[in-house]
């Protein structure tokens, strides 16, 4: 068998990817939107729906998750690029990413996208630090499914998004993706053992 190389491991594990989503949050009445392409059903029990998404902790979206304990997951189609554009190619230091984004605050007041195949109102159940990033597992309170103009759609993945994205993006996407590699290369061993607040004192 032979034997591969880191870039070889990459490509591979790039199958487990899961559908480009779009994260909203809210803290303190500053409201962001970011792209992650990490987030998986957590749960196969029907009646406790949960979600699981990794965010980078130098995602301004992160420190608003974590304070809050709240978090919107969206689904996306697949004619959405500009909006992947918009929410992944800045931060949310710099800007308001989610002005000029029709959008409305949900049940938990997060902002929810007015446009998307469809949104997951999240409360963090229980948190995992992986050195660069958070997983936060999420209790999922609300959802909705598409829009009365958009009744359904094909979700986009990352696999589709990388094959199509306007070849002017190409150049930046790469340079964002690279300095995300090296940002976690140097963190991800430093794991530190966490305790979310909402489960404290369980035991």
């Amino acid at each position: 068998m032979p034997i591969l190389q880191p870039d070889q491991i990459y490509q591979l594990l790039r199958n487990l990817t899961s559908p480009v989503v779009a994260i909203t949050s809210e803290r303190s009445g500053k409201r962001n939107g970011m792209i992650a392409d990490s987030a998986v059903r957590a749960s196969i029990v029907p009646a406790i729906p949960r979600v699981s998404v990794y965010v980078h902790k130098f995602n301004y979206s992160h420190d608003l998750i974590f304070d809050s304990g709240r978090y919107v997951l969206h689904l996306l189609r697949e004619d959405q690029f500009d909006l992947i554009h918009r929410l992944g190619f800045t931060s949310g230091r710099a800007r308001d990413k989610l002005a000029g984004v029709p959008h409305h605050l949900g049940t938990l007041g997060v902002p929810v996208l007015d446009d998307c195949y469809a949104h997951f109102e999240c409360r963090v159940a229980n948190v995992m630090d992986t050195g660069s990033s958070t997983c936060f597992l999420g209790d999922v309170v609300a959802v909705g499914h598409g829009t009365a103009e958009r009744p359904s759609g094909t979700v986009m993945t990352a696999a589709h998004f990388r094959a199509n994205m306007p070849a002017e993006w190409r150049g930046e996407y790469e340079a964002l993706l690279r300095a995300a590699q090296a940002y976690a290369a140097e963190r991800s061993r430093d794991i530190r053992p966490l305790v979310w607040r909402g489960i404290q004192g369980r035991e």
